[in-house]
């Protein structure tokens, strides 16, 4: 492969992406170990910040999220090692102990990292937080967490329309059954996470099952919990004892989509993705990718630390369009702008629908995928909850933005793969948020 084929070309402030196919293309071929799952990470971090004793925590994200939750909890007197190797510690201080910050708490560009949080902090009676995040994270509803919490007695002060920066007065909260009308990992977790620190057993019940790391991590840590799949619910009982744990966080599959669906696009593509969290509540993608016919199989398959794991194979193959609706989008929704990409390649029509909560991430992906696959030639219509992608269709280069959204960066890098002539991705840098060893990745497998 050409050195000038895929180069990153930092400025003061952003990074651009330029990507040109040599002749011939790309092939992808080998084996990739991708980064420690996120949400993963962050549970790790507060759990262990929670617990009584030491939590030693192997292969975390070193990711900007998780640097927010960890710089978070160490202003509320946790001791966590610095992010900077796969082995992190934490010196938890106790449920319930959580100190009053001298300065705001800064959750960067994390939604995960303020949302889970706020549970936490609405329950701890007598202290008071100040809690903010960059442009973006202020910019994205809070009111989906703000609301149960408020009917659980929570005092929290918030911009209209329920936006940060956020002030919370802790509060000896009541316990609720809270009817979520999302299926969100993010609004359940916070609900179970104040429900720690409250008598009585707080429950939370979906329309449809979402990711259910907080509850497997919960249960290892000590906490009483009950989860019952057929109504979608799950209870915590309050006034728990966390006790430090060891966490081997397995591979993001988040993370490991855009090398399935790059194998998958891109001829002649033979890779293999190592050590995969494949939890049943986060393999839509699969579920997926092999309605659309990819070459996709599992091996390896295994159990690490109370999470199913196996490596990915995936190999080129001729993809056919499918609908992606319905139950399994809680189970995908961080994949479907790689899912948007494949949906290029695949013989026919394929339909997103159900996902309007893509409009409310670190950016409208909605709308960001299709204007930015549109000026890569794609047939795309923007749908209110999702979108409509005719393939196959033949893709060019383009100047391009991620919008400072680490999936948009790296779909695009992945779209612009297969692409005619040379693509520039503007604000390349988000990917880091994620996946900060991406580009170096994708360098080396492209080879």
């Amino acid at each position: 492969m050409p050195t000038d084929a895929i180069t990153l070309n930092p400025t003061d402030s952003h990074h651009s992406l330029t990507i040109a196919p040599p002749n011939g293309g790309f092939c992808l071929r080998g084996k990739i170990q991708i980064p420690g799952d996120k949400s993963i990470s962050h549970r790790a971090l507060m759990l262990g910040a929670l617990a009584s004793g030491e939590t030693i925590i192997h292969g975390l994200l070193l990711g900007e999220d998780p640097r927010s939750t960890a710089h978070c909890f160490r202003a509320m007197g946790a001791k966590i090692s610095e992010l900077n190797t796969d082995r992190v510690t934490v010196q938890g201080i106790g449920l319930g102990q959580l100190q009053e910050p001298t300065d705001v708490l800064d959750s960067g560009n994390s939604g995960t990292t303020m949302r889970l949080m706020l549970g936490l902090l609405a329950s701890h009676p007598g202290r008071f937080f100040t809690v903010t995040g960059d442009a973006s994270l202020r910019s994205r509803p809070m009111l989906r967490v703000i609301k149960p919490l408020q009917e659980m007695g929570a005092q929290i002060w918030h911009r209209s329309g329920g936006y940060a920066p956020l002030a919370v007065q802790g509060q000896a909260l009541k316990p609720i059954h809270y009817q979520s009308p999302i299926a969100s990992a993010q609004v359940k977790s916070c609900i179970l996470l104040a429900g720690l620190l409250t008598e009585g057993k707080t429950t939370v019940t979906e329309p449809a099952l979402s990711r259910d790391h907080s509850e497997r991590m919960l249960r290892a840590f000590g906490a009483e919990i009950t989860v019952d799949p057929e109504t979608c619910s799950a209870t915590v009982t309050g006034s728990a004892q966390l006790h430090g744990q060891t966490v081997i966080v397995p591979g993001d599959i988040s993370s490991a989509a855009f090398w399935m669906v790059a194998a998958a696009i891109v001829p002649g593509s033979d890779l293999t993705i190592e050590n995969v969290g494949v939890n049943p509540t986060r393999t839509g993608i699969l579920e997926v990718l092999q309605q659309m016919e990819a070459d996709v199989t599992l091996e390896n398959e295994r159990e690490v630390a109370g999470e199913p794991v196996a490596d990915v194979h995936v190999r080129h193959s001729q993809l056919k369009a499918c609908t992606i609706a319905g139950d399994v989008i809680p189970r995908l929704i961080d994949e479907i702008p790689i899912l948007a990409v494949a949906a290029t390649c695949a013989e026919g029509t394929t339909v997103i629908k159900d996902a309007a909560e893509l409009r409310v991430k670190e950016s409208d992906r909605i709308a960001v995928m299709a204007a930015q696959l549109i000026q890569m030639g794609a047939t795309v219509t923007e749908l209110p909850d999702g979108l409509e992608i005719t393939g196959k269709t033949p893709l060019h280069g383009a100047e391009l933005d991620s919008h400072t959204d680490h999936r948009i960066a790296m779909s695009l890098a992945i779209a612009a793969l297969i692409a005619n002539g040379q693509t520039v991705i503007h604000r390349a840098e988000a990917a880091g948020i994620s996946y900060p060893d991406f580009v170096p990745t994708l360098v080396r497998v492209s080879g």
